[in-house]
């Protein structure tokens, strides 16, 4: 999942400075994963 979640450039990166919205960020990219890896099932 990791590995994964660092496909997204604003999260490898760490772009953003504030805590709240990197988490923000990550809990939008893992939305994504999981949505895609539930579509395939």
């Amino acid at each position: 999942c990791f590995n994964r979640l660092k496909h997204f450039r604003r999260i490898a990166t760490r772009f953003d400075k504030l805590a709240r919205n990197y988490l923000s960020a990550v809990a939008i990219a893992a939305i994504r994963l999981w949505t895609r890896f539930e579509s395939r099932t």
